[in-house]
């Protein structure tokens, strides 16, 4: 690249950085994985990045490329090995003093069992604030499919903080 493009590119990075990494972190819930994402988005950003600015949508261009990167780490089987001898013990709270994690907590996890497609269109959605229409250019759908995605991920989320919700009172 030239000086002036490989200065763009730092420009557009150094602003949208914080934004990736949250985008990462909420369609795979674990901070090492969410880094190796965006650093694999942001190297086929520089490789492409003619092609990328050339987009009519830089940011759904982006998006589209961090998405695809998630789903190729989760079709590897490397990706779901444990390492070690053993399973850690979870530590146990003391009941009342989790501060508003266990809700953050459950919300992530109920996020995390969402179906791959359903959770993509939750997190571009209303995680990174993007449109139905961006939401579908950067998935490479129709704007249908993302609105019926998007339904069925908020039902199925919204029915697992109400169990939460439930067991809370209980």
């Amino acid at each position: 690249m030239r000086a002036d493009e490989d200065r763009e590119y730092v420009d557009y990075v150094g602003v949208r950085l914080p934004r990736l990494h949250r985008t990462a972190y909420m369609l795979c819930g674990d901070a090492h994985q969410a880094d190796d994402i965006v650093q694999a988005t942001l190297t086929a950003l520089y490789v492409h990045w003619r092609r990328a600015v050339a987009a009519d949508n830089l940011d759904g261009y982006v998006h589209r490329i961090m998405v695809r990167r998630y789903l190729d780490e989760r079709r590897r089987r490397w990706s779901r090995v444990l390492l070690g001898d053993h399973v850690p013990d979870a530590a146990e709270a003391a009941p009342g003093a989790d501060d508003g994690f266990g809700e953050r907590d459950a919300l992530t996890a109920a996020l995390r069992a969402l179906p791959k497609g359903q959770r993509a269109v939750v997190v571009l959605r209303y995680f990174s604030d993007l449109t139905v229409e961006q939401t579908a250019e950067a998935l490479g759908c129709s704007t249908g499919n993302v609105k019926s995605q998007c339904a069925r991920g908020l039902a199925t989320l919204r029915g697992a903080m109400a169990r939460v919700a439930e067991r809370e009172r209980s």
